[in-house]
Parts: C-alpha cells; sequence; structure tokens
C-alpha cells in the first residue's frame, strides 16, 4: 500500500513539473531595430491555442507585464510582451518613460509598425493558433493596441487599460477588424473629455464592436500597484478597478475565442 501512495504521490508531483508555465526571452525586429519580448504558456496544454499580445505602459517592458503574461498563461493562452522601444531600452525614470513614449505617440505609423512587430512574433510561436489572436495594453501600451487595431491588424479583439484614447486619424477606424473593449479610470485626469467623445464617435462610425467600462473612484493606471493610492496625483492603483477589469477582459477573451 505504502509503495502505491508513493508511487502515486510521485505522479502528482512530476504531473505538477510538466503543468509549470514556460517563460522565455524572445528576440525578434523590426526593420533594422532589435526588439527583445518575453513568452509565457503551460507546457503541459497540448496542441496550438489562441495567442494574447501584451503591449507594455510607457516604462517599457518590465516585470508587471511579464507578471501578467505568466497569468494569462495560466489561463491557457499563449501570452507575448511586446517590447516597443527596442532591446535595453528601459526608461529609468519618468522624463526618460515621457521622451520614450511621446516619441512613438507623434510618430503613430512607426507605434503600430512596432506593435505588428510584436504581432507578428507572437504569431511566430509554434504552439500559437495564428487564426485565435488578441492584444492588451496598459497605459502607453492601452493607445498601442488601438493603433494596431486602426492599422487593419488581423486580430480578433483588443483590451485598452487605462490608455490614452485620442483619435489623431478618425477615418483609420474603419480599418478596426475585431471587437474593442476599453477599461478606463472614470476620474482619469488625463484623458480629455473631447478625446473621449471623439473615440467614441470614431467607433460608433465605425460600426466597431465595441465596449467602454468606466470604473468609479479610479484615476489614470488603476492597474499599477507601483502608482501608489492617492488618487489627487492623477495616477494611483485601485485594487477593485484593477479585478474588476481583468474579470472584464477574461470574460471578453473567452467570447471573441469561442
Amino acid at each position: 500500500m505504502k509503495k502505491l501512495i508513493y508511487a502515486f504521490l510521485a505522479l502528482a508531483c512530476a504531473g505538477k513539473v510538466r503543468a509549470a508555465i514556460h517563460t522565455e526571452t524572445i528576440e525578434y525586429k523590426q526593420g533594422d531595430t532589435t526588439l527583445e519580448g518575453f513568452v509565457a504558456y503551460d507546457d503541459a496544454i497540448p496542441g496550438k491555442r489562441p495567442g494574447v499580445l501584451i503591449v507594455h505602459q510607457w516604462l517599457g517592458l518590465t516585470d508587471y507585464e511579464k507578471h501578467r503574461a505568466e497569468m494569462l498563461a495560466q489561463l491557457g493562452y499563449v501570452a507575448f510582451c511586446a517590447d516597443i522601444y527596442g532591446k535595453g531600452v528601459r526608461p529609468q525614470n519618468t522624463q526618460e518613460a515621457g521622451a520614450q513614449a511621446g516619441k512613438y505617440k507623434n510618430d503613430r505609423q512607426l507605434l503600430r509598425a512596432r506593435a505588428n512587430a510584436g504581432l507578428d512574433a507572437l504569431r511566430q510561436q509554434p504552439l500559437v493558433d495564428s487564426k485565435r489572436v488578441a492584444a492588451i495594453g496598459y497605459c502607453f501600451g492601452g493607445t498601442t493596441v488601438i493603433e494596431l487595431a486602426r492599422s487593419g491588424a488581423d486580430v480578433a479583439g483588443v483590451v485598452s487599460f487605462h490608455g490614452g484614447l485620442d483619435s489623431p486619424t478618425p477615418a483609420d477606424g474603419k480599418n478596426i477588424k475585431g471587437k474593442v473593449l476599453v477599461c478606463h479610470g472614470a476620474d482619469d485626469p488625463f484623458e480629455k473629455p473631447q478625446d473621449l467623445a471623439a473615440f467614441e464617435s470614431e467607433l460608433r462610425d465605425a460600426k466597431v464592436d465595441w465596449q467602454l467600462i468606466k470604473y468609479g473612484g479610479a484615476v489614470h493606471a488603476f492597474t499599477q500597484p507601483n502608482a501608489g493610492n492617492d488618487n489627487s496625483k492623477g495616477a494611483a492603483y485601485n485594487e477593485k478597478a484593477d479585478k474588476r477589469s481583468w474579470e472584464a477582459m477574461k470574460q471578453f477573451l473567452t467570447e471573441i475565442f469561442k
């Protein structure tokens, strides 16, 4: 009997090892620029599965996005963190972050090219069902995934978490092929009412299937624990909004991939 118990425990332990989340740093390119992404997936799941692109906030690719990738891997997806800035380009403070983010926000074509390069890298992962892909992004990344959709990228859907929602080229809304979910802090002082209204009009005019969820009491960066909890600063973590928006994303992904 003891031998059977030990054998069962050994098999259980082996199962846990096999079910480990695999993570790996991946180099890829956009033009002549080398980028450094990060992939995560559950190696216990057989066969191909949907892929989710994750785009970072203005500090570049950090442990935060890698953790989100692992969370998505636990849900059964292949998650790939894109690198918009380039290998080794990791802002060390808000001044550097602002300069990097501004560079791409002021050149939406370059931003779209970098986002599409990340999408291509995701699709090239052996376990990804290339016909079932989506993208999510935080702050700067939220803006980026919307630009990815505006570029005409073949994605089932995109999710923006407290991203900038301005519409510099509203006509590009007609290029959006997938569904759009926007998770927005209702008290975000960095989002101008006119920009939000223009964004809604863009999607409405283009007949996009879109959702906008506003979280009361939440300001900018509500999913970012390192933002502190002082709403008066304009950016602060909000645990309820963080958890609710993650659940909304999970439901959204289930819907678009069914």
